[in-house]
């Protein structure tokens, strides 16, 4: 479980997978702050990580990334830890279509593809 401090590669992410869900790398994303932690078995413990580092909570979202898929099924949008009412997210995706913007920018960033 870390913090991204330096961009890694698709086959960095696919190398961490085998560690864990064999096709699925879970991350956290913080959109304030442009953080990226990834590898974990549950989303939550990235945002616990996070939020130990300095991050507000309604800034992480949870996602998934799939390093053998290409395109736009390569991100998915889907954690429990997404589920906020009182932000007006009431599923487990990223229902503003701001902020999931917000999230492919940063993870464009730190993932090179």
């Amino acid at each position: 479980m870390k913090i991204l401090d330096t961009a890694i590669t698709v086959n960095e992410l696919k190398q961490l997978a085998q560690n864990t869900f064999g096709n699925l790398i879970k991350a956290v994303v913080d959109i304030d702050r442009g953080l990226v932690a990834v590898d974990a078995e549950l989303h939550s413990d990235l945002e616990a990580l996070l939020l130990e580092q300095g991050s507000e909570q309604n800034s992480l979202w949870g996602i998934n990334f799939y390093p053998e898929v290409e395109g736009d099924d390569f991100l998915e949008f889907d954690s429990m830890i997404n589920m906020r009412p009182s932000q007006g997210n009431k599923s487990r995706g990223v229902d503003s279509a701001e902020i999931r913007g917000k999230i492919i920018e940063i993870v464009n960033k730190w993932i090179k593809r």
